[in-house]
């Protein structure tokens, strides 16, 4: 029944798309009664799967033609949904968090009600402790911040401290702090700023705390991406005075002992513009990196960022690396299964604001060139590393030093 179901129905959507407009209301009501009955008893998978894979495409199909029929769509799931979710189904669970992810995204503007009431019961702890939930209740929590923050500044802000005990467990796991990373950097991007104000100082707290107790190549990643993010979203500045607000001269060890000896380890095109957007203003835009002890940074901090340009990614890992600790891994969970036609497009936080970092770069050195006359150039073209030299290819620190003295930006 599974591959007759699989081969009816997904091929006929994909193949036919719009073509089966006028006919979705009718599928959909079938494939909500046939929801409802399998629930009862799920113990086909691939069954399982591609019914709610058929749910995501005529959910795409539909919307991408008329957005405003998503309240259709939901009026005809979410009384199925709700079922299933309070009759713990959780071979199922995953997946109906996957689906209202796909129906939240595609709301334009505030969030509906229905999904602010069901916003606290995502916070509860017993949700979290089952692996194969975690992918998909961060990326519902991430839909949540994405569309409907100042809603939740406004009207949820009890549940703020819910939302970062979340993140907090999830860090303390090597096997799903990225995933704590994914829900840090929608709150630092989406959250009014004043909402999250006297957070910060405890986030930045919790993540050294992880740093000093298990430092892995993953996490390291992320946290660059994550203080890059909020240095463009807070400012430069602002990223030196919380470091060094929890300990004097803490933004120089982060620095040196972090982000230029690791940023090469980045991997992903947008996370690695996230990071060359965020040294950049650090490079051009924090003062104390001009006239203090971090002064002497300066250079290497952008040798680092013309090596994260041109030079290969570092994708080594230690060796103690490949094994994911015992306690990561709690006896037998229902696994995780991404559905295809949920899949979340690619978000660029600094893709209005910068298209090439490379230009950006350049044209950044220029303006502080022209506020601090002949220091800038005179540092980059004495801070070439002949060791770096010959790998810099395309674009090398002279490259951008002539850029910038002879102003052809």
């Amino acid at each position: 029944e599974s591959k007759h179901f699989k081969i009816t129905i997904m091929r006929s959507f994909s193949l036919l798309q719009e073509a089966i407009i006028p006919y979705i209301a009718t599928l959909i009501t079938q494939l909500t009664q046939k929801l409802l009955a399998v629930s009862k008893n799920p113990s086909k998978p691939h069954f399982n799967h591609y019914m709610f894979e058929a749910i995501c495409l005529s959910i795409r199909i539909t919307c991408k033609a008329n957005p405003a029929a998503v309240v259709n769509f939901e009026e005809a799931l979410f009384l199925a949904f709700t079922e299933i979710l309070q009759n713990d189904v959780q071979e199922f669970i995953p997946y109906v968090f996957q689906v209202m992810s796909l129906l939240l995204e595609t709301h334009k503007n505030d969030i509906p009600s229905s999904y602010m009431a069901l916003f606290p019961h995502l916070l509860q702890p017993v949700l979290w402790e089952r692996t194969g939930n975690i992918p998909a209740l961060v990326r519902l929590l991430q839909a949540f911040l994405e569309r409907g923050s100042n809603t939740i500044a406004s009207a949820a802000a009890d549940k703020i401290p819910g939302l970062l005990g979340v993140f907090q467990k999830l860090i303390a796991s090597k096997a799903n702090d990225h995933q704590g990373f994914y829900l840090l950097n929608s709150i630092i991007e989406h959250m009014p700023p004043e909402s999250v104000d006297q957070y910060r100082k405890q986030i930045f707290i919790l993540l050294f705390q992880r740093l000093q107790n298990s430092k892995t190549t993953k996490f390291i990643k992320s946290f660059l991406v994550f203080i890059n993010l909020y240095c463009i979203k807070y400012g430069a500045l602002a990223l030196q005075e919380i470091f060094d607000g929890i300990q004097p001269k803490m933004f120089g060890m982060v620095l040196e002992k972090i982000i230029i000896p690791e940023i090469q380890k980045v991997s992903g095109n947008v996370e690695k513009k996230i990071c060359a957007v965020g040294i950049t203003k650090l490079l051009t835009e924090c003062p104390p990196m001009m006239d203090t002890e971090y002064t002497k940074l300066w250079t290497p901090l952008l040798q680092s960022l013309i090596g994260l340009f041109e030079l290969p990614e570092d994708d080594t890992i230690p060796d103690e690396e490949h094994f994911i600790d015992i306690e990561d891994t709690p006896g037998y969970q229902t696994a995780f299964s991404q559905l295809a036609f949920a899949g979340k497009k690619e978000h660029d936080p600094v893709g209005q604001m910068v298209n090439n970092p490379k230009i950006h770069l350049a044209q950044s050195l220029h303006k502080l060139s022209t506020a601090c006359p002949g220091r800038v150039p005179s540092m980059v073209s004495t801070s070439l590393n002949a060791e770096r030299d010959t790998a810099l290819n395309c674009v090398s620190l002279i490259g951008y030093a002539r850029m910038v003295s002879q102003e052809i930006m």
